[in-house]
């Protein structure tokens, strides 16, 4: 039985039955990928922030996810923090504590809770088969409406919304930004915008490229042997060519994963680059 057919049948069943593989989020690191630069992760702490687990309620039940905002009673403006394929672990949470400390109320939720517990597996290609391969862009594009809705409910601002993401979770910043028509600003982190699709998976972000809502920014390294540079640039070119608003900035000695600090893959010079100019395009068109 292929993917596709677990899901549809998963999605048919009532609310009751379907349940979730977890209900809450993986402690410490993931171990499906090799650690290294663990002396040069960054560790941020949450004084003068409100963060902490929380649980998303969702037409499909509730969905677990990490949150950080300042102390206070808001309106924060909102950042959606897509993960990689690993799971909402300690380098996910906190990217959403680095973006708290900057003004922002930072969303984390874990869009693979109904298919894995991704804190189990430890091989790449294992989780792409079975939980990647397996997640309906449609129920992901739910799950991260549903996340601004929680997070306008709880002191944040629609009107100035933003999204971020890393690897997958950068392919899934440009599928949210042709999406979200609330969206001021998108970051994609190194994101594939060329890849297999599927019945639950139909479109790539080049295909959606020309119905962006909102502006992005394209982060991406220059080694990335995942990703062809000339497939982001074309990319770009035809939501251009839409009219869109799209920078892609190109690190050339920089591998995927770049702004892993958890990873061998971390260059810590392009991640800090990458972070500014991420600051910067979110308070240009509108978010802070």
């Amino acid at each position: 039985m292929d993917g596709s057919t677990d899901l549809d049948t998963l999605t048919k069943l009532p609310l009751a039955r379907r349940g979730f593989m977890v209900s809450s989020l993986i402690s410490g690191l993931t171990l499906a990928t090799a650690h290294g630069a663990e002396a040069q992760m960054i560790h941020t702490d949450t004084v003068g922030l409100n963060a902490g687990e929380t649980q998303i309620p969702t037409d499909a039940g509730q969905l677990p996810a990490y949150y950080a905002k300042p102390v206070g009673s808001g309106p924060f403006p909102i950042v959606l923090v897509i993960e990689e394929i690993f799971g909402v672990h300690e380098y996910i949470k906190d990217v959403c504590r680095r973006l708290a400390k900057e003004g922002y109320f930072a969303v984390a939720p874990e869009l693979y809770a109904r298919i894995a517990d991704l804190s189990k597996y430890t091989d790449v290609q294992t989780i792409i088969r079975e939980v990647i391969a397996k997640t309906p862009d449609d129920r992901l594009l739910k799950d991260l409406d549903a996340a601004v809705a929680w997070a306008a409910n709880h002191g944040g601002d629609t009107k100035r919304l933003g999204v971020t993401g890393f690897c997958r979770g950068g392919r899934n910043t440009w599928l949210y930004a042709a999406h979200n028509p609330q969206l001021k600003a998108a970051v994609a982190w190194y994101g594939p915008v060329l890849s297999p699709t599927s019945p639950i998976q139909p479109r790539t972000p080049t295909d959606v490229a020309a119905e962006l809502k909102c502006p992005l920014l394209g982060l991406y390294g220059g080694q990335d042997a995942s990703i062809k540079v000339e497939d982001v640039y074309a990319a770009a070119a035809k939501a251009k060519a839409a009219g869109k608003i799209v920078e892609i900035v190109v690190y050339p000695d920089a591998p995927h994963g770049f702004h892993a600090d958890y990873r061998p893959s971390y260059r810590k010079a392009d991640a800090e680059d990458g972070w500014r100019r991420m600051l910067a395009w979110f308070r240009t068109h509108g978010v802070g």
